[in-house]
């Protein structure tokens, strides 16, 4: 590769292509729609035959469909990132779903066109685009109100249906039309699990028939698009965070790898005021979304982005796409994957590097590496280009102090800190991909209700690879569920150990010890997170909570005054700073603190289940048994919680009111998850 072109690489700004001549229109509506998970090829428009997806279909007929479009990461936060800010990883530091917070200083999408005099909202569908990680910013309205409202089910995320999502995109798009908006609607139905809601139309597999769910959910916002043609206002972008490996290359879902099933993603733009419709054979890149949207709506572009706008400008011949996997690295200790494309020929770099030519060998089943050895380092030398300004994954500083701290508790030992571990061709993910199905099985084992089945995977898993933080997590909460919460706090530990930045796993821990009647232990891990900036929810709350447990209200209380402030629409800090007033005996406190997170999210099933044993607890039953039964509607696995109220009822000498509770229990718990109980409560309450 010609050395101009490296150094036009470096800096950021490589393509040189005239003016396309595309139109603009200042102060058209822009929607955003990211579909999470979604392969390009089970669309329709993209080759999958019988087509699951009409109305993105006809999308892709009525606009311009990307034909090679990449993302350039295999996971959701560090996607969106890319596609909001324009930006590659590296440049705002978002890497992984967890431990990472997208920079209050960058510039995105929304920032810019709120500065224009646009309305802003986003409606987002799971959890890992909660406000917290930062990509609220610049939103006048962030819909995320699901995550406060159900316990996060294990080893998966909390998640919305689409159809509601959508529900309310069109209710805050209808309620002014008086200015220009900006709109992001992300929906998750294709990642797994793939439960197809009923009524969907029979698919080849189940996970077809999440895609057809999709599609469908969308024709609430696509239907009038569509139906208005040249007369509408909107300029709608439709892509996917990543694709789905669905076993390509022995990978289950997405994150390890980056293959063409995961990192080639739909693309479809559609304004026709502005352009017909047609085929776009060029590569297309998320870096480009930024440019390409604020060109169509004739708001300038800032300078130095990396992008280009796809509508008014043609690609270089040697653009380059480039790509990273770091979710392993980070949460399993293997090696890095790093890479890019260029002319049709994708490189991977890795302890043992590949090269395809993607036009002849689509699958990437021929590795060239070997024996194309001379492109490969050229490509190679072009990605040294990015990795120059690639200060590498920071998930947050660990000071001397903080490791000291860790390690006087035993958590973290002089091996901790992987920041600086070279890899070996044992690290590749390719050799590695067998502990990944193991971690599949673990998953599948508990799913089918086979605990121990999973606990003796998951401690087959740790002794063939003690270097995963993340099985060490799953072994925690299996060893939890299992009655041994020593054996979990073990096993965070050892987590901890590997990865003692990481704050969701000191949070863990520290939730753990606190449960354990160790809080003073629970409060010396969390303290140096505790003071970070930007500041953790899921860390404050937790402190909180161990700071309770310690009797030191006040300062309990303070940390959530943190918390709130960081995030004054969270309301579960309200359901944590009522069950604080619990702890200090101030039941009045309490409820007021419940009754205002439902206020706030009257979805909330901690605050209606709260509010459901205060009343309990004062012989309110007919009140109570109103708060179980929105709660259990909510979130079934409530129910679960109505069997220890009875038994502590039943200490206190209050069989009637136990009786009550067990009667609420049988009469609303879901056999399919409690049908052992349920008989066993049917069996007390027959008894004279």
């Amino acid at each position: 590769m010609a050395l101009g072109l490296v150094l036009t690489l470096a800096a950021g700004w490589w393509w040189f292509a005239a003016s396309r001549g595309s139109r603009q229109e200042a102060g058209l509506d822009v929607l955003l729609i990211t579909l999470d998970t979604l392969r390009a090829d089970s669309l329709g428009s993209y080759g999958q035959a019988p087509s699951p997806t009409p109305w993105m279909d006809r999308l892709a007929a009525a606009g311009r469909r990307f034909t090679t479009a990449h993302a350039h990461n295999v996971v959701t936060l560090p996607s969106h990132a890319n596609i909001l800010a324009g930006r590659h990883p590296w440049d705002h530091g978002v890497r992984d779903n967890s431990g990472f917070v997208f920079p209050s200083g960058t510039d995105t999408l929304a920032t810019i066109l709120k500065a224009r005099g646009y309305r802003t909202g986003a409606f987002v569908s799971a959890f890992p685009l909660d406000s917290r990680f930062g990509l609220d910013r610049g939103f006048d309205v962030y819909e995320d109100s699901f995550v406060d409202a159900t316990a996060r089910p294990a080893f998966l995320e909390q998640e919305r249906r689409g159809a509601d999502t959508v529900a309310l995109a069109r209710r805050w798009l209808e309620a002014d039309r008086t200015r220009p908006s900006f709109c992001w609607v992300h929906l998750y139905e294709p990642h797994y699990p793939y439960e197809p809601p009923p009524g969907t139309p029979p698919q080849a597999s189940p996970y077809l028939g999440e895609v057809a769910a999709t599609d469908a959910a969308l024709e609430p916002l696509l239907r009038p698009l569509l139906d208005a043609g040249r007369s509408g206002r909107t300029l709608v972008v439709l892509t996917s965070d990543h694709g789905e490996a669905l076993g390509d290359h022995g990978e289950a879902t997405h994150g390890l790898f980056a293959y063409e099933p995961v990192l080639k993603v739909p693309l479809m733009l559609f304004a026709p005021r502005l352009f017909g419709p047609g085929v776009e054979t060029a590569p297309a890149r998320h870096v480009d979304l930024l440019p390409t949207i604020l060109d169509a709506v004739a708001v300038p572009v800032p300078a130095g982005l990396p992008g280009r706008p796809l509508l008014a400008t043609a690609a270089a011949p040697d653009q380059v796409t480039y790509f990273e996997a770091l979710s392993a690295s980070l949460n399993r200790g293997w090696a890095p994957l790093r890479g890019i494309i260029q002319r049709g020929t994708k490189y991977i770099d890795l302890p043992l590097p590949e090269l395809y030519d993607l036009p002849a060998d689509p699958r990437e089943e021929r590795n060239l590496a070997e024996a194309q050895a001379r492109r490969a380092d050229d490509l190679f030398k072009a990605l040294s280009a990015f990795s120059a300004a690639d200060r590498g994954p920071q998930r947050g500083e660990v000071s001397a102090e903080t490791l000291e701290r860790l390690r006087g508790l035993g958590y973290v030992s002089s091996s901790g800190d992987r920041s600086k571990v070279r890899y070996t061709a044992e690290d590749d993910p390719k050799r590695l991909i067998a502990l990944d199905t193991m971690l599949q099985d673990v998953l599948a084992r508990y799913q089918a209700g086979d605990l121990p089945g999973a606990l003796a995977v998951n401690r087959d898993l740790v002794r063939a690879r003690p270097g995963m933080a993340l099985s060490w997590m799953q072994l925690a909460h299996l060893e939890r569920e299992a009655g041994n919460l020593t054996g979990g706090i073990d096993a965070l530990g050892k987590a901890l150990a590997l990865v003692p930045s990481d704050a969701q796993t000191a949070s863990l821990l520290a939730a753990y010890l606190t449960e354990s009647g160790r809080a003073a232990d629970a409060l010396a891990v969390l303290a140096p997170f505790a003071v970070r900036e930007p500041a953790d929810i899921q860390v404050l709350t937790t402190y909180a909570l161990a700071l309770g447990r310690a009797g030191r209200f006040d300062d309990a209380q303070g940390a959530l005054g943190r918390a709130r402030r960081a995030d004054p629409t969270n309301a579960t800090v309200l359901v944590h700073e009522g069950t604080l007033h619990v702890m200090a005996g101030n039941r009045a406190a309490a409820k007021a603190a419940f009754a205002a997170a439902l206020t706030q999210n009257p979805s909330l099933t901690r605050a209606h289940s709260s509010l459901g044993v205060l009343a309990a607890e004062d012989g309110q039953m007919e009140e109570a048994a109103a708060h179980w039964r929105q709660a259990i509607a909510l979130d079934p696995r409530e129910a679960g919680k109505l069997l220890p109220l009875a038994g502590v009822l039943m200490q206190k000498g209050r069989r009637a009111e136990a009786r009550a509770c067990l009667e609420l229990f049988v009469s609303t718990a879901s056999p399919a998850l409690f049908a052992a109980d349920i008989q066993r409560a049917r069996e007390w309450l027959a008894r004279p």
